[in-house]
């Protein structure tokens, strides 16, 4: 049976800072890292990949309009609209969850992303205790939970 380790928690850490490094040239400020509990209060734009294998459960990468439009910017897209901020936070996530595939191992199996608009962070959970890591880029919050379990 597969179980996260600190090393593999780290690498989310790793790749949430380069991936905002790489795309805005603005490293961001990791403020915690946490095991999550009861309800998770996410923000406005989140993008979700679906692990199976070795590994079941999702990785959600949650943002603020705001911060989703000023990425989009920065990437000189100029069409704003709801389709492409939910577009855009889909792919933060399936660029994360594509790094932890590659350091977790071939046989972890991820979905294609899907983004969802609202707060709550999905309530079915592989585990009790999601890992939560919550960041700040550009002066905007975000958040990654990190909710993955040993297969069956």
């Amino acid at each position: 049976m597969v179980s996260l380790k600190e090393s593999d928690l780290r690498l989310f850490i790793d790749s949430v800072r380069r991936y905002f490094e790489v795309t805005s040239k603005v490293t961001p400020e990791i403020t915690s890292a946490f095991l999550g509990v009861g309800a998770l209060e996410g923000h406005e734009y989140n993008g979700i990949v679906k692990f199976s294998g070795p590994l079941t459960g999702q990785v959600t990468v949650s943002l603020p309009m705001r911060a989703v439009r000023e990425l989009l910017l920065i990437q000189h897209e100029t069409r704003l609209t709801e389709a492409n901020l939910l577009d855009a936070v889909g792919e933060i996530a399936n660029t994360l969850a594509g790094n932890a595939r590659r350091n977790l191992g071939r046989d972890l199996d991820i979905s294609v992303p899907t983004a969802v608009r609202g707060a709550h962070i999905a309530a079915e959970r592989a585990r009790s205790h999601p890992y939560v890591i919550t960041f700040r880029w550009n002066t905007y919050p975000g958040m990654v939970c990190v909710d993955l379990a040993p297969g069956a």
